[in-house]
C-alpha cells in the first residue's frame, strides 16, 4: 500500500496551520503538525502582514518534518489569501511588510482609478469584482502616494509567491493567486499589460505566471542546513485559499454552488470561461482563477469575520467566550428579530462590531440587540438571507435553480449557520469538508507528483475520504417574510 505525504502550508487572515496529508492510492487522511497565529501589526498607523513571522512558522513545520517519521514528505505547498503582496528590491531583498487589505489606505482610491480606467472598462478586462483592496487599488495608492517605494521595487510577489521565494529563492506568481488582484485579462489569462500602461503600473514588477501543478524547485541550501535534511518539492498548487477549497468540494456533478465559509463566505459556481456581461457587472460578481483552467464565478461576502472580530472586541471588555459559547447563545435568541446587510461597509474594519451593528439597527428602525446571543443571532441570520440573494443571482445569470448547496470550509463546525442556510436557500446544505483549502491544497501536489491524473479523481477521493452533514430546508415560511426586509435593506 501506498504512502504519499506531502505537507499543506495553509494561512488564514487569522492563524496558520502546517498539514500532513498521507494518501494510500484510494483514501486521503490528513492530521495537523502546527499551528500558529497570524496576527497583524500596526506600525506607524499601517496595518501590516507580519511575514517574516509567517516564515518563521514554516520553519517550524518545515524542521517538524526532518526531525520524524515525516521527513519523508515528497512536496510542500502554501496557499493564503489574495490580493496582498511583497515588494523585492534589485538585490532580492523584501522592501518593507506587506500591507493588510484592511488598511484604510485604499479607502477612497476607487475614484481615482476610474478617472484612469472606467469601471466598465476594468470589469471587462479583468471580471472582477470592485473591492477597494483588490491589487490594482493597492498599486494605485503606491503610485499615487508612496512613488518613492514602489521606485525601489524591482519585483511584485504575491503573499503565496513571496514565502514560496523564501523557501526555494524562485521569483515566480502562481495563477489563481494572480486572478485576485485585477490585474489580469480573465479572457487570457495573463497579464494585461495595455491595462497596468494606462495605470501606470510599471510591467517590469510582474514575474512569469505558473499555472498550479507545477513544480516549483527545491528548498535553498540554507534552509536545509537550518532545518534538517528534507528532499521534499515545493509545488505551485492553487494558492490562493478560496481555489484550494473549491477543488476540496465533493460534488459528483460538474454543475454546482459552492460556499467556502470562514472568515470571508465565497459563493460561486464553476465555470470553463468567465462569465462577463452586463448582469454580472451589476451584481458584483467576481472571475478568479481556478486549477484546471477553471473560472470561479463568485461574490465576496463578509463572512465569520463579524463573528471573529466582535469576539475580539468582547475579549477586549475582560470577556473571553469559545465560538461554540457563541453559537449556544445564539441558538437561544429569537430568530429573524433583527437583521443587517453584512456587506455594508462599516462592517470591513476592525473595532466594535457588536456596537456598529446595534447602530446599523438603530438607523434602519428595528429592535436593537442587547445580548452577545442576539447579535451573534442576527449576523447568522443575516448571513444566510445573504446568501439566498447571491444563490438567486447565480440562478439568473446562470439560467437554471441550483438544486443544493456544497459549504465547505471552518465555517462547516458552525451547525447553526448551516441550517440557517439551508432553511433560508430553501435547499439542502452538504456540509464539508472542514480542511477543504488544505485538502485541495494536498491535492494539486498529488497531482504534480504523478499520484492522481484529474481534478474530478481528486474530487472522488474527497467523497470517499470524508464523511458529510446533510442539512436539509424546514420549509418555515417566516424566511420569506425576512427576506422581503433584507431586499429592503439592500435598496
Amino acid at each position: 500500500m501506498k504512502d504519499i505525504r506531502v505537507l499543506a502550508i495553509d494561512i488564514g487572515a487569522s492563524s496558520g496551520r502546517g498539514i500532513i496529508g498521507q494518501y494510500d492510492g484510494e483514501k486521503l487522511k490528513y492530521r495537523e503538525i502546527h499551528r500558529f497565529l497570524n496576527e497583524p501589526v500596526m506600525i506607524n498607523n499601517v496595518f501590516q502582514w507580519d511575514v517574516l513571522r509567517l516564515f518563521h512558522e514554516i520553519k517550524i513545520a518545515l524542521r517538524k518534518c526532518a526531525l520524524s517519521d515525516d521527513k519523508v514528505i515528497k512536496g510542500i505547498g502554501i496557499d493564503t489569501w489574495g490580493v496582498d503582496y511583497g515588494l523585492l528590491d534589485k538585490r532580492g531583498n523584501l522592501i518593507s511588510n506587506p500591507v493588510h487589505y484592511r488598511d484604510a489606505r485604499t479607502n477612497n482610491i476607487t475614484d481615482y482609478v476610474f478617472s484612469k480606467v472606467p469601471y466598465d472598462e476594468l470589469y471587462s478586462i479583468t471580471g472582477i469584482q470592485s473591492l477597494n483592496f483588490n491589487t490594482v487599488y493597492q498599486l494605485a495608492v503606491e503610485l499615487r502616494d508612496a512613488p518613492d517605494r514602489l521606485a525601489l521595487a524591482d519585483k511584485l510577489l504575491f503573499m503565496p509567491d513571496l514565502l514560496n521565494y523564501f523557501l526555494t529563492g524562485q521569483k515566480k506568481t502562481e495563477y489563481t493567486i494572480a486572478s485576485t488582484g485585477a490585474l489580469l485579462n480573465a479572457h487570457n489569462r495573463t497579464y494585461d499589460y495595455a491595462l497596468l500602461e494606462k495605470l501606470g503600473i510599471p510591467s517590469h514588477l510582474f514575474t512569469e505566471l505558473i499555472t498550479p501543478g507545477n513544480i516549483l524547485g527545491n528548498l535553498t541550501p540554507d534552509l536545509i542546513d537550518e532545518i534538517g535534511s528534507l528532499d521534499a518539492k515545493v509545488v505551485n498548487i492553487a494558492s490562493h485559499d478560496t481555489a484550494s477549497a473549491v477543488l476540496a468540494v465533493p460534488t459528483k456533478t460538474e454543475d454546482f454552488v459552492y460556499l467556502s465559509s470562514g472568515t470571508w463566505s465565497l459563493l460561486g459556481t464553476e465555470l470553463d470561461e468567465p462569465a462577463i456581461n452586463e448582469k454580472t457587472a451589476r451584481y458584483s460578481f467576481t472571475n478568479e482563477g481556478g486549477a484546471g483552467r477553471t473560472i470561479r464565478l463568485l461574490r465576496n461576502i463578509m463572512g465569520l469575520w463579524l463573528i471573529q472580530e466582535s469576539r475580539r472586541q468582547w475579549e477586549r471588555e475582560g470577556e473571553s467566550l469559545s465560538f461554540s459559547d457563541l453559537s449556544d447563545m445564539a441558538t437561544e435568541s429569537s430568530p429573524l428579530v433583527s437583521i443587517v446587510d453584512p456587506d455594508d461597509s462599516r462592517f470591513a474594519a476592525p473595532g466594535n462590531l457588536p456596537r456598529r451593528i446595534a447602530d446599523y439597527c438603530r438607523e434602519t428602525g428595528q429592535y436593537v440587540p442587547q445580548t452577545k446571543g442576539e447579535i451573534v443571532r442576527c449576523i447568522l441570520d443575516s448571513l444566510a438571507l445573504k446568501y439566498r440573494h447571491t444563490i438567486n443571482m447565480i440562478n439568473e445569470i446562470r439560467g437554471k435553480k441550483a438544486t443544493h448547496l456544497h459549504i465547505v470550509g471552518g465555517g462547516v463546525q458552525n451547525k447553526l449557520l448551516c441550517c440557517l442556510a439551508a432553511d433560508a436557500c430553501g435547499i439542502p446544505v452538504y456540509a464539508g469538508p472542514i480542511e477543504a483549502t488544505a485538502i485541495g491544497n494536498i491535492l494539486v501536489q498529488l497531482m504534480a507528483l504523478g499520484e492522481i491524473s484529474s481534478i474530478s479523481q481528486g474530487r472522488e477521493i474527497v467523497r470517499n475520504s470524508f464523511e458529510l452533514d446533510c442539512y436539509e430546508p424546514a420549509g418555515d415560511a417566516t424566511w420569506d417574510e425576512a427576506y422581503e426586509r433584507f431586499q429592503k435593506l439592500l435598496g
